[in-house]
């Protein structure tokens, strides 16, 4: 396994949304439980990935200022942008079901598959 210790492995790609000049994350796909379909830029995890075009290394969500849980099991994070031209048009988001799972060097591994799907998407 590539990164063992996962209850949750996705994407949510940037979509405009009924407003005008806004957006929002919409699910792409992924595994695992039944996730938030829609997430507005800046609300959880993912939201702030995508609004700061920043990984997100949550050691414990539930520490994590208006965390939205999809699933309850979740205990840490990783959320990657995927940059094109310098413009978040996805995130890659991984939960695990254990506090602290994530590493610097997963956070490296997952920023480099960004890059790559970056070039695909």
């Amino acid at each position: 396994e590539f990164l063992p210790d996962l209850n949750w492995a996705g994407f949510y790609r940037i979509a405009p949304t009924k407003r005008e000049n806004a957006s929002e994350l919409v699910l792409g796909p992924f595994v695992g439980r039944p996730a938030c379909i829609r997430i507005p830029l800046g609300s959880g995890v993912c939201g702030a990935a995508a609004q700061s075009g920043t990984t997100q290394l949550v050691a414990d969500v539930h520490a994590f200022p208006g965390h939205i849980a999809c699933d309850a099991a979740s205990q840490s994070e990783l959320v990657v942008p995927v940059l094109r031209d310098g413009q978040v048009i996805a995130v890659i988001d991984c939960d695990s079901p254990s506090p602290a799972r994530f590493t610097q060097a997963d956070a490296e591994g997952i920023e480099a598959l960004a890059a790559l799907l970056a070039t695909r998407i």
